[in-house]
This record gives structure tokens, sequence and C-alpha cells, in this order.
């Protein structure tokens, strides 16, 4: 199945919210030059995921709501990472900080929200050959995790830009730079590939923002959507990610080409964890 044939037929609405976030950092070299992949502390897939959310809104005042219901839950009084010092669940949810209990609650509101969510998943051995033979070719070439990030970015929104009159487009800030600039730079290239490919001009518009999950409450939901895929591509465990697959819309796994060189576009009908 090709991406496109996903989303390309549906109607242009008014306007659609996405919440951009990423699991793993795209690092492959430690300071001393050494490949650190699967390593401890670094992970094996760096996956970027964007949440479309009907109701923003909505969304994000039952799960303010559900935490603080939470937080005043005699049961979970003492625990530390919803103690507001320690900046965890206290101020958002985290679901790789999160308690079981917690994550359970957070899971049951998400899927009771109408929402879409896609991803994009590279294997870091794969980003890594490619590195490698850039190097062969180019003495000068230096990779930096913001390039795989970028270049995932526009893969991502290659064909999300074309479905409604307006994008609004929110994503996790990483660090501490500004890299709105850089962002929208990825969405056009999106934009331009698929114009290139299907000979028909985008004239969606497009707004980008950058945040925090403290501050843009949506991107917690994000967060959970790909700590579930993450799960089920570091440790093979895919009872999170079976529980959320009816909003999954679709999930490239890029590099996974033994039977197709463009990789593996799993959907609702073909899940990941049945191929596995």
């Amino acid at each position: 199945m090709r991406e496109a044939d996903t989303d390309a037929a549906l109607p242009s609405s008014a306007a659609v919210h996405y919440f951009v976030d990423e699991a793993g950092d795209g690092v492959i070299f430690n300071a001393r030059g050494q490949v650190i992949i699967g390593k401890e502390g670094c992970a094996r897939h760096f996956i970027v995921g964007a949440l479309q959310v009907q109701s923003p809104d909505a969304l994000s005042k039952d799960l303010n709501a559900l935490r603080t219901s939470l937080l005043a839950d005699p049961y979970f009084k003492g625990v530390e990472s919803m103690r507001p010092e320690r900046r965890k669940t206290a101020l958002a949810f985290h679901a790789k900080d999160d308690l079981a209990e917690v994550r359970r609650e957070v899971f049951k509101r998400l899927l009771s929200h109408d929402m879409k969510f896609f991803a994009v998943v590279r294997r870091m051995d794969s980003v890594l050959t490619y590195v490698q033979q850039r190097n062969q070719r180019d003495d000068e070439y230096r990779y930096r995790p913001n390039e795989l990030y970028d270049k995932t970015v526009a893969r991502l929104f290659k064909d999300r830009l074309h479905v409604a009159d307006e994008c609004n487009i929110v994503f996790a800030r990483r660090g501490n730079s500004d890299r709105t600039h850089a962002f929208r730079e990825m969405l056009e290239t999106g934009k331009m590939r698929f114009e290139a490919k299907w000979n028909r001009t985008i004239e969606s518009k497009f707004r980008v923002t950058a945040s925090t999950p403290q501050h843009s409450v949506c991107l917690q939901a994000a967060d959970y959507f790909l700590w579930a895929l993450q799960r089920f591509y570091e440790r093979n465990e895919d009872r999170f990610l079976q529980l959320v697959w009816s909003k999954v819309s679709l999930v490239h796994a890029v590099d996974e080409t033994d039977s197709k060189p463009y990789g593996e576009y799993y959907t609702k009908k073909k899940p990941p964890f049945q191929a596995a």
C-alpha cells in the first residue's frame, strides 16, 4: 500500500490540528565518535509521530481534569513522580515517567476522543549505514541528529498537508533552540514532494508552533501513542500498541525493506504486531 492511498482521496475540511513529537533522539555517535546504537540509553529506532485531534480543547480539558483528580487521590499520596518538585506527572502526563495505574487511566481517556495517529519509524542501524556511505562520498559531511528529525518530519507530512484548508501544527520543542523555521522548511519540502508526485498544487495554509507538553496538553497524548509504538519496536511488547491501534491510521516503517523497497505501511487492517 502506498502512503498516499490512505488519505489522498479525503475531502478537504476547514482545519486540522496536528501535535508532533518524537521517540528516540537520533544520536549515533558518542563524543569520541564511537557508535552507540543499542547501548544503554540509546534507542535502536527513531520515531516521529503526529496526532491529529478533532477537538484539542476537549482533549486538553479532559486530561487536565484527570490529572487533577489523580493528584487528589490518597492512593497516590507520597508517590515521587506525582510530587510537584519532581516536575513529572504533577505537571504533565509522560508515559515513561507515569505509574502503570496512571497510564491505564490516560489510555482510557485517549480512547474516548476522536483522533488519528500517524508515524514514521527509522531503524538507527540503517541510518548508520547511510551516514557511513555518505562519509565515503563526501569528506566534509557530518551527521547531526536534527538532520534525521527534519527528514523524517518531511516524510511524515508529505501526504498530510492537503487534507484541509488550514493545518495547525504544534510540535514539541527540542532542547533550548527554536527550530520553528527549520520545521516549517521541512513541511515545505514535504509539500513540494507531494505536488511533484501527484502533479497537484496544495493550497492549504499551515501554522507552526513550538511548545511543551505542559503548555500544550495534546502533546501529552501524542507522547502516549509514541511510547506505545516505541515499546513495540524496542522491546517487542505489543499490548499497549494493540490497545490504541484503533486510533492509528498509518505507521511507515521506512527501513523494513525485505519485501518492498519503500518499507512497510502498517494500517488498521495490517498492524505490525500481526506481521511480527
